[in-house]
């Protein structure tokens, strides 16, 4: 066993003392000791009951023969932090989650884990980890929360609340009473935004049990996984079935598959990358393509449509979702998971089947033929850049329009909600990626004031920094390179036209070349005072949005 790096042999006696000290028997120091990665706090929603999660994982763990041992992990909530400076933290923290899991299953040899994330950077973060350190290892998430007010609304009703009182349509009254309402439980945000889609993905890829994405924070269901999974980590162990032996290319496949069938977050362009690249594997933006061309958009979510992840879970879950590809053979079935079966013999044990057509469309009648998200290229993004094209409207899937330019989030969102966008601008924010931010902040505030003002189907947005898995509309994020890197979209200026051509994948300035070229030579870019020494590291270590926002490697 693993653990016997610090409780074996005569000369580990100081350890185990040490060991002593916490609790700890001789009894249990002779059984497998579980790490256990408990990402509980008081802030995040979808955080605050992962204590009763972890209860059970633990249960689960003693039921099977092990010896649990629990330790925690930081979160940000990128809902509270959106629209300040502590969104820039949010990206960072992702690998300084995955850091933090290494140096605790490194420094204390634990011969396997359970990492119990929920939100936002919390799910990539130990996925990455789990993948670098490649012991038996499974995720358990806390699951998500219920809509509020009978099935209607998520925080994402509340965010464009905002643009609908400056409109107008809405009283600071009535806003109110939504904001006390709109996120009624405990859990991950109740749409398909970025902590579910990794959640779902968790779960598509093998790492996690069947219902880790869907079944909701507030049932006992939730609490049944979360002890099944402390006592399949016991069979992982016994069967020596590590991460990578879950994770390979065909699983990569099945991962972009499937968030190309749900409609998940661009954010994942930026995470699936970042985890396969831990397993040695390369995932680079024209897969994504590749497959979304091939995979129909069989589920609308919040924000693309009006269903929410509990209706998903009522219909059948993410089995359910997969059995409607897999009569036309788009997932590879042969992959090995942490059931111990293959993905196929899963899905034929729980008789998966899709009970409720309206949330999960048979794949003879999707949505679209293609998958939820889009690479777009051009001169003004060489090198890439995405959109959730299953939430745009029809309207805006080609448009032609005039740039309005904000060198920051908080200039254009001021702009908007001062009544200065018209139908058919494009809002270019740019120095807000992973360099140029530094940190990358999402662009919900903008998006949502947006569709809250009424111009979703008139106004695009695009950026070099990211979107929230809330955002709908025209939002094309992850330009690169980005503006701080010397990208095009540094050199946009108001007034230019900007075509957009979401099914031919192109994005395009429609400057001629020797305009360009003088903007070239003249420009300087905007260099934003960073005290910040996390952020300074950062803005030094990072690489493109194109390779999903990784350190490089020296």
């Amino acid at each position: 066993m693993r653990s016997k790096k610090m409780t074996g042999g005569l000369e580990k006696a100081p350890h185990r003392s040490l060991l002593y000290a916490t609790g700890l028997t001789r009894e249990e120091l002779d059984r497998p000791l579980i790490g256990v990665c408990n990402a509980a706090n008081e802030i995040i929603p979808g955080h605050i009951h992962l204590d009763t999660i972890t209860r059970a994982v633990k249960d689960g763990i003693r039921l099977a023969g092990g010896v649990p041992i629990e330790f925690p992990a930081i979160g940000v909530c990128d809902g509270i932090a959106m629209n300040h400076e502590g969104m820039k933290m949010s990206l960072p923290s992702r690998e300084i989650i995955a850091d933090s899991v290494e140096i605790m299953a490194t420094a204390h040899p634990f011969d396997a884990l359970v990492c119990i994330p929920n939100c936002d950077k919390i799910v990539p973060g130990m996925l990455m980890a789990i993948l670098r350190l490649n012991i038996p290892a499974i995720i358990v998430s806390g699951g998500p929360m219920l809509p509020g007010n009978k099935k209607t609304t998520d925080l994402i009703t509340v965010f464009e609340g905002v643009g609908r009182v400056k409109a107008g349509t809405m009283t600071e009254d009535e806003l109110t009473e939504l904001e006390m309402s709109a996120c009624p439980t405990c859990g991950s945000c109740a749409g398909m935004f970025t902590a579910n889609s990794m959640n779902c993905l968790s779960e598509s890829i093998g790492l996690a049990l069947p219902g880790n994405g869907t079944i909701p924070a507030v049932m006992s269901g939730r609490v049944r996984l979360a002890k099944q999974a402390g006592m399949r980590v016991m069979d992982l162990l016994e069967k020596d079935i590590k991460p990578r032996d879950i994770v390979t290319e065909k699983s990569v496949h099945n991962a972009v598959t499937m968030d190309m069938a749900l409609g998940c977050s661009t954010n994942t362009v930026l995470h699936l990358p970042a985890l396969f690249r831990e397993a040695g594997l390369d995932l680079n933006l024209d897969v994504f393509n590749e497959i979304s061309r091939k995979t129909p958009n069989l589920c609308k979510l919040s924000p693309a449509g009006g269903h929410y992840i509990q209706d998903l879970n009522e219909a059948g879950g993410i089995p359910a979702v997969m059995s409607e590809l897999r009569k036309r053979d788009l997932l590879h079935l042969d992959v090995m998971t942490v059931t111990g079966k293959t993905l196929g013999e899963n899905l034929d044990e729980l008789h998966a089947a899709n009970v409720n057509p309206e949330v999960i469309r048979p794949i003879d009648n999707p949505y679209s033929e293609e998958g939820g998200i889009a690479i777009l290229y051009g001169n003004l993004a060489e090198q890439g850049c995405c959109v959730k094209q299953s939430a745009v409207a029809p309207a805006m899937m080609r448009n032609t329009g005039t740039a309005r330019c904000f060198d920051s989030e908080e200039a254009c969102v001021e702009s908007i909600l001062g009544g200065e966008i018209k139908p058919g601008d494009v809002l270019v924010v740019r120095y807000e990626g992973p360099r140029g931010g530094p940190g990358m902040r999402e662009m919900l505030t903008p998006t949502s004031a947006i569709a809250g003002m009424g111009l979703g189907e008139s106004v695009a947005l695009i950026t070099d920094g990211r979107f929230s898995g809330g955002t709908r509309g025209a939002a094309i994020g992850h330009i690169s390179p980005e503006a701080a890197a010397g990208g095009l979209i540094g050199l946009v200026r108001d007034g230019d036209q900007i075509e957009i051509d979401i099914p031919a994948r192109k994005i395009e300035l429609l400057v001629d070349e020797a305009t360009l070229e003088q903007r070239r030579a003249e420009w300087k870019p905007v260099v934003k005072e960073v005290t910040s020494p996390l952020l300074r590291r950062y803005a030094r270590l990072v690489t493109s949005a194109a390779t999903g926002a990784v350190y490089e490697n020296r």
